[in-house]
């Protein structure tokens, strides 16, 4: 490898921007080629949850200049090109670790989706368990945790990794020639619990632990959401920033992110930007982008808020409550909030997690915390904890979630309302709607439409600041 890459490799893009695929496959095999020559490669790239992100593009170009996997369409490559790869000459051991958290592993069929057929066929990819493949690297003082959670909690803060990743730190020149070289593939946007998502957050949550992550979200939701939401700078990132500091030195680990946005005229998806570094200038660039693609401040409160959910990226409220976090801070008091949600069929990633949404419910910050206080369950499980605060409006606006797969007596027993999604999607029509203000809809009114949270955040001035 060369002596002392720089830390910021690559750093384009802007508001206007729409990186095509070769310019991103430009950029990347000259960050590679600074690299030199490697025979092992642990990429953590986003699951299907984050399908726009591009990673799974990314993840293909990388494994195509090490010759792992035959340059293809990031579609599904012809039999003749998938039946090459067994047969080529690629010398690098190539691993992928989906950063899954605490989400359901992916399918077949979401592998193939974004990560296409030739890597499918050829599987390199590892399951992360968060509750059982971690090892404790360190600890980040109590005081910062206590000062994050305003004297709430007094421990340390557990950094916690997947054992795999973890042992990519050691070389051993006598039986590998070149050190493990780890790539953290995702996307920077508005993110609930950590302000912006990605950089750090994709090693510490993404392919961390019970222990870590349960008392991130908890400290991120005592914090505050509407606080956090949208700000690069804030007590969790410092946490986690810490720990980055202190425990993945030994790593040779490098950020690919990107910031995607919606074209102003076709609303088709672009990339904005491109950023490759190694620490956290890298990751600062790419939340300045995204805070001007990805947020939108409205001069007016919305009383009315329809959001959609993809019915192949969002199965559970778990997920799907990014209808709730994201627009949060733009819905007017006494408003209303529908979420179209076919896909939907359970409540929680995880089984545990799925149980404690159905006992507990949405039911608010006040009535969370006390039955924090008396059940040990909940203790155990303070990601649970911080979800069902997020996912609570606090009374403040209606929320009508429509799913397809949960009956009325399941919505409404944590604590929303509920919607018959074949009634609201006639009301509805997605594919007739426009992002944004909508008012030609016949017997609906005004309302402000959003076609996919997880690509922005929507906030009032007010409520913002």
């Amino acid at each position: 490898m060369p002596n002392d890459p720089a830390s910021l490799i690559c750093s384009v893009g802007s508001e206007a921007s729409a990186l095509t695929d070769d310019e991103i496959r430009g950029h990347i095999d000259a960050f590679l080629e600074k690299m030199g020559e490697r025979d092992d490669i642990m990429i953590i790239p986003p699951d299907y949850t984050r399908f726009p992100s591009q990673a799974g593009k990314i993840t293909q170009m990388v494994c195509e200049y090490y010759n792992f996997i035959v340059k293809g369409d990031f579609k599904q490559p012809s039999t003749a090109d998938a039946s090459a790869t067994k047969s080529s000459s690629c010398q690098t051991n190539i691993t992928i670790l989906p950063a899954l958290g605490t989400h359901a592993p992916m399918t077949p069929t979401q592998i193939e989706s974004m990560y296409g057929t030739q890597l499918k066929e050829k599987d390199p990819f590892v399951v992360h368990d968060w509750r059982n493949d971690v090892v404790t690297i360190g600890h980040v003082p109590n005081q910062m945790v206590l000062d994050a959670t305003r004297g709430m909690v007094d421990e340390p803060w557990p950094a916690q990794l997947n054992k795999i990743v973890w042992e990519k730190r050691k070389h051993d020149p006598e039986k590998q020639k070149h050190k493990s070289l780890v790539l953290s593939i995702g996307q920077v946007v508005p993110h609930e619990v950590l302000g912006m998502a990605n950089y750090n957050k994709n090693l510490f949550v993404g392919a961390g632990g019970v222990e870590a992550i349960n008392l991130s979200h908890f400290i991120g939701a005592v914090y505050g959401m509407e606080k956090m939401m949208g700000r690069a700078s804030n007590p969790l990132r410092s946490i986690l920033n810490h720990a980055s500091e202190q425990f993945l030195q030994e790593l040779d680990l490098w950020y690919i992110l990107t910031v995607i946005g919606a074209n102003e005229s076709t609303g088709k998806l672009e990339v904005k930007g491109l950023f490759i570094g190694n620490d956290i200038e890298c990751y600062n660039k790419a939340c300045d982008l995204s805070l001007k693609v990805n947020f939108t401040m409205l001069d007016t409160a919305p009383s009315k808020v329809v959001v959609h959910l993809d019915k192949d990226e969002f199965h559970s409220t778990w997920l799907g409550n990014k209808a709730i976090y994201r627009t949060r801070m733009a819905i007017a008091d006494e408003g209303e909030l529908i979420i179209l949600a076919p896909g939907v069929k359970r409540f929680g990633e995880d089984d545990k997690i799925d149980e404690l949404i159905r006992k507990y419910g949405y039911v608010g910050t006040d009535t969370i915390m006390k039955a924090l206080n008396d059940n040990p369950e909940l203790k155990d499980n303070l990601s649970a904890v911080a979800h069902l605060i997020h996912g609570s409006s606090e009374g403040r606006f209606s929320v009508t979630y429509c799913p397809g797969h949960l009956t009325q007596s399941e919505v409404e027993g944590v604590g929303f309302k509920y919607g018959s999604l074949e009634e609201m999607s006639k009301k509805y029509p997605v594919d007739k709607l426009s992002d944004g203000w909508n008012d030609n809809v016949e017997g609906s009114g005004k309302f402000f439409f959003i076609r996919n949270p997880a690509l922005g955040l929507w906030a009032t001035k007010d409520r913002f600041e």
